[in-house]
């Protein structure tokens, strides 16, 4: 029965003009998942990271940085298109924003604002500073039609784009691609970003960027405009030698999620374990910040030169560890059938590259929005967007939670049509129900909305507090 499954999807994306390598490297994947493989890691049978050197200590010489920066290409992952939130685009083209430092008086979306600092940091330093997105066959059309009116971004002639490979879902019962007539779209899925490396194998950007007189490169996602290009973390990795490094924060009560570097017990190896390839017996003290202190930005840092020989030598397929991920075909439809999505995590490359390290970052490194709580907490005036386009917060940011009334974003911005509250004051905001904002709110302290039983407003001018609503 696997055998079937394997050949009908290889046939499927031969026939959908998928790389090469991407089918060797999900047919890989396929053995391993078809052995039983789950890709977890034990607790076990890892150490923890610690130790790390700290962003904050670095002593650069501005003229390394500007020399690093200089030797730089920014690469953002591109592909998602924020499902969770209801929508069916680049989540990149979602609105952030609405105060452009340039004085346009525009709204502005994670994409703007990621231009924005890439031209900021060439106008400071002279460096070249390509950028280059990592786009889905779902993302990319609208990405570069929002990129056209930005006709300076081109560097010597590099592609403003590459594009992540697919693969097919496959039935969970059968292992065999699944078939949905009713949207034959939702029979494809991204491999993660793990297919970074087979899809850059693919596109040749690698070696269109040394060839252009680039070493380095800084990858990150594309909604967490925390990841600005940096000249002193560049200039620290430059000097480091290293192949390949990736940047680390440290926990905070927030953060429930996200992968973490941890050390392999057998062989003293540095390798990634997301939060999918964590047993459920090791969440625990996965999440404990006194065992594990820090968690994975997924903002990395290549050797170009070291990248391209791994590439090279391996044909674009890094032996990444599996990650199964269970959903429905539709995934807005729960009684649609059950799939299988083979996925990789990029950041597991530390694994592959000898010499691979990390550095302790800020906060303000990692900015991401997964969900609409997320979104509004980076609407708020908790952050000002400076004339650099990077956002800095203007105090702790509190811990949003918004009910699941909210969760599309068509549903958030009906009940957030006036703009986000004031959160400058709030320690956390947790909203029950369904409540509109008027325009001017404030929050204090915990605030908290407790749910009325039916759509509620919170008035122009008002204040919520620990106790709920407050007159103005």
């Amino acid at each position: 029965m696997s055998d079937r499954g394997l050949d009908l999807a290889r046939d499927k994306m031969t026939a959908a003009g998928v790389a090469p390598a991407a089918i060797d490297t999900f047919t890989r994947f396929y053995r391993l998942l078809e052995s039983g493989a789950s890709g977890l890691v034990r607790e076990a049978d890892v150490e923890p990271l610690r130790d790390l050197p700290r962003h904050a200590d670095l002593a650069v010489d501005p003229a390394d940085a500007q020399a690093a920066l200089a030797r730089t290409a920014v690469i953002k992952l591109n592909g998602g298109l924020g499902t969770s939130m209801g929508m069916d685009r680049a989540k990149s083209l979602l609105t952030v924003r609405d105060d452009d430092p340039a004085g346009a008086g525009e709204a502005l979306t994670f994409l703007d604002v990621i231009v924005g600092q890439v031209r900021a940091a060439r106008q400071s330093t002279g460096a070249r500073l390509p950028l280059v997105l990592m786009n889905s066959f779902r993302t990319r059309e609208d990405t570069l039609a929002a990129l056209a009116p930005y006709d300076d971004l081109v560097v010597d002639g590099l592609p403003v784009d590459f594009l992540q490979n697919r693969e097919p879902k496959l039935r969970a019962d059968t292992l065999e691609p699944v078939e949905w007539p009713a949207d034959p779209t939702l029979e494809w899925c991204p491999p993660g970003h793990g297919d970074l490396y087979p899809a850059l194998h693919a596109s040749g950007v690698v070696r269109a960027l040394l060839d252009a007189g680039f070493r380095y490169a800084s990858v990150s996602n594309s909604d967490n405009l925390g990841a600005a290009p940096d000249g002193e973390i560049a200039a620290w990795f430059a000097a480091s030698g290293a192949p390949y490094a990736a940047e680390m924060c440290r926990k905070t009560p927030a953060d429930v999620k996200g992968g973490q570097l941890v050390v392999r017990r057998s062989d003293g190896r540095i390798v990634q374990r997301e939060t999918a390839q964590t047993h459920p017996d090791d969440q625990d003290a996965s999440l404990d910040p006194s065992l594990h202190p820090y968690f994975h930005t997924n903002n990395l840092w290549f050797d170009l030169e070291a990248l391209a020989a791994e590439l090279d030598r391996t044909g674009g397929v890094l032996e990444l560890p599996l990650i199964r991920n269970a959903k429905t075909v539709d995934p807005t439809d729960p009684s649609s059938p059950e799939v299988v999505q083979i996925e990789s995590a990029m950041g597991a490359a530390v694994a592959v590259f000898e010499g691979a390290t990390a550095i302790e970052v800020s906060r303000a490194r990692f900015l991401p929005v997964k969900t609409t709580s997320d979104l509004l907490l980076m609407r708020s005036d908790v952050y000002e967007l400076t004339a650099d386009y990077r956002l800095v917060a203007q105090v702790d940011a509190p811990l949003v939670t918004l009910s699941g009334v909210y969760k599309t974003i068509d549903a958030f911005d009906e009940r957030f049509a006036a703009g986000a509250p004031s959160l400058r004051g709030a320690a956390s905001l947790t909203v029950a129900g369904d409540w509109s904002f008027g325009a001017d709110v404030r929050v204090e302290g915990a605030g908290a909305l407790a749910d009325a039983g039916e759509p509620a407003t919170v008035p122009d001018g008002a204040v919520v507090g620990p106790g709920g609503l407050a007159t103005p």
